[in-house]
């Protein structure tokens, strides 16, 4: 087994200050969403999104961003799933975008919204059939007997629809998440590493300023 306590690497793409930081969060998330791609990350839109039942009980998985801008983070997912559940009655949560490559990640949390139909058609219209027909045949979070059954349900719903496009399923739209905070983690040499947050200030009418953080 390897020596998990002595295994790391060490960070020497240089510092991340203040004097190099955008005006805006989005601005800053611009800069670094395009070195990821120009990078060739795989999958540089997806992050890991966490949310919390009712009860507090945490939960997390990796989704594909599918957008942003100055109102926030969207996502595409089933209502009826365990995150649309948890959303449903705790409508918050935390996203992490972990660009190890880069030696960066950034982080968000904010409370979650439901994005309108038109918004939601727009998400659904450009997913491949078979990513459409995998959506609606697939009872999200539920329990199966089989991988089998999953694929006879694709195929049975392929055999009884015509040829095309597939229309949304009630059940399924976009989240938009609305940050409150956003991080920007640069690793540092020796582990000193650089913390920047962008934090709403709901006080000045939802305006912003920057923290930094010890690593």
């Amino acid at each position: 087994m390897p020596d998990l306590i002595r295994m790391r690497r060490d960070y020497d793409d240089g510092s991340f200050t203040e004097a190099g930081l955008a005006p805006t969060w989005v601005e800053q998330f611009d800069r670094w969403f395009a070195d990821a791609v120009a990078a060739e990350l795989t999958e540089p839109n997806a992050m890991v999104v966490a949310t919390a039942d009712a009860d507090g009980v945490p939960d997390a998985r990796v989704v594909l961003m599918k957008g942003y801008d100055e109102a926030g983070f969207l996502f595409v997912g089933n209502y009826a799933s365990a995150k649309g559940a948890q959303l449903a009655v705790n409508p918050r949560a935390a996203l992490v975008f972990p660009w190890h490559d880069l030696q960066r990640s950034v982080r968000v949390t904010g409370t979650v919204e439901r994005v309108g139909d038109t918004a939601s058609d727009a998400l659904w219209d450009p997913r491949p059939r078979g990513a459409q027909l995998a959506a609606a045949a697939s009872l999200q979070s539920t329990v199966v007997e089989s991988r089998d059954e999953l694929v006879q349900r694709f195929h049975e719903l392929d055999a009884q629809t015509p040829p095309g496009q597939l229309p949304r399923p009630a059940n399924w739209g976009g989240y938009r998440v609305l940050p409150d905070k956003v991080e920007f983690w640069q690793g540092g040499h020796d582990r000193l590493h650089d913390r920047l947050v962008f934090v709403r200030d709901d006080e000045e009418g939802g305006g912003w300023f920057v923290q930094r953080l010890a690593p």
